[in-house]
């Protein structure tokens, strides 16, 4: 079997890479000729453990190709996956640009049947509307009866986790409307699922659907714990304690319960956007989604607001340590990230920067330039610092070395944004703490 992946975001170049490790022909494509040039010489664009390797082996093997031309490549595939970017657009809608550009260049160029399967997450009815607009080009072209197919496939994959997500997934969404997508779609994934054939066939609109709805329940969860948390600490309840509890009640489970800073990164935040955009243009308002963008949006402000309230307003001046800049942990992503929120209510207030990431430096500089410092290690970003401020919580954040940080920082304050930290070991070092929701 030979698939085109086209777009080599998180979404596509793991894709691409992972059908290929399961033996499958892969040609990702990207208008980004920088880019495929690196891929090819295995330079990653994106940092996701584990992808590296698989993509230069694959490369070696003759399974992954890379390439910026679409269109001398697309007739010698069984299918093709549109994996392109839909960033929200100024209301909040899907940006559907680089998805219409690629449908266009398929029905100007196919000469064969071909399934075209849509895993942008993307507005419900986009797969018929990609069908339609095919089909127009076709007919121009005097191929009416070309005959193609198209299909919804959703991802569910975990920044961080994307590579184990893809090779065991815990299942597949398919959306397609013919046999033969049906039948191709099986193919090319019964070699993840042997033991367990876990895909999910149903219609296109419910497929569509479906990513928006897993997204927004997410989402609604985090928003609702951390809701939940500052509650707790108004009423002098432990959020800990309540999150051990009501997580433990079978119908409600305990992922996705953990309260922070707000939820960030290139999903949640524009596919709620979308499904409430979705919604108004249906004639419905979601009410409950508004309300959970709304939370997550206050929640980004915490940070700062308990930093300002330790020292009564009077923050002009003053030094703070910030450990991680991307959105989540074992990832470089930063859009949306809580910490550049807070970064940017600090520097507005004159304070003083100093942050550490172990992956997201780079990111983080292509948005923040050099307005702030940016540290070789924890306790560089830590040195005469009137506040450490944890918006992320990677693995090398938990088990600092407080005697140090106690004689080189300024002020013993901790802001722990995850509440990775027991606040009695860091009352017995001398440090003040503010966790969520403690």
């Amino acid at each position: 079997m030979k698939i085109a992946v086209v777009g080599t975001g998180y979404v596509g170049l793991v894709s691409g890479a992972c059908f290929s490790e399961m033996g499958v022909d892969v040609t990702c494509v990207d208008i980004d000729e920088a880019k495929i040039e690196g891929l090819k010489q295995g330079i990653i664009p994106i940092y996701e453990p584990g992808l590296k390797n698989i993509v230069v082996r694959n490369h070696d093997a003759g399974r992954l190709h890379f390439t910026t031309d679409l269109p001398s490549v697309l007739n010698d595939m069984d299918m093709v996956f549109i994996a392109v970017g839909t960033p929200s657009d100024e209301d909040g809608n899907a940006e559907m640009k680089y998805v219409w550009k690629v449908t266009e260049t398929i029905g100007d160029h196919i000469d064969k049947p071909l399934l075209i399967v849509t895993k942008s997450t993307v507005p419900v009815g986009t797969s018929h509307r990609i069908k339609e607009r095919v089909q127009k080009r076709l007919d121009r072209r005097g191929l009416s009866n070309l005959g193609f197919d198209v299909a919804s496939n959703p991802e569910f994959l975990k920044e961080g986790a994307a590579v184990d997500d893809f090779m065991s997934p815990d299942r597949v969404v398919v959306g397609v409307e013919s046999e033969r997508a049906k039948e191709l779609m099986t193919r090319l994934y019964r070699p993840f699922l042997l033991n367990n054939f876990r895909v999910i066939f149903m219609d296109i609109l419910s497929s569509e659907m479906t990513k928006y709805a897993s997204n927004a329940m997410l989402a609604t969860r985090i928003s609702f714990m951390n809701d939940i948390a500052n509650l707790c600490e108004r009423v002098g309840a432990d959020v800990n304690m309540v999150r051990r509890g009501i997580g433990s009640d079978t119908r409600i489970g305990k992922n996705f319960l953990y309260p922070g800073c707000g939820y960030g990164g290139s999903c949640f935040p524009k596919d709620v956007k979308a499904i409430i955009k979705v919604a108004e243009n249906a004639g419905y308002e979601m009410s409950v989604l508004k309300a959970v963008e709304q939370v997550n949006e206050n929640q980004k402000k915490i940070l700062f607001q308990k930093f300002s309230e330790f020292f009564n307003g009077v923050v002009e001046g003053k030094t703070v340590a910030v450990w991680g800049l991307s959105f989540k942990p074992e990832t470089d992503d930063v859009r949306d990230a809580p910490a550049l929120q807070l970064i940017d209510s600090l520097l507005e207030s004159n304070v003083n920067v100093r942050a550490y990431d172990p992956a997201a430096m780079d990111e983080a500089k292509k948005r923040l330039n050099d307005k702030i410092y940016y540290a070789k290690d924890i306790y560089d970003a830590a040195n005469n610092a009137d506040a450490l401020i944890v918006p992320t919580e990677w693995k090398e954040f938990r088990l600092p070395n407080w005697e140090i940080l106690k004689k080189i920082m300024r002020t013993h304050l901790v802001i722990d944004g995850r509440n990775i930290y027991n606040k009695e070991d860091l009352f017995s070092y001398g440090f003040g703490y503010r966790g969520i929701g403690l």
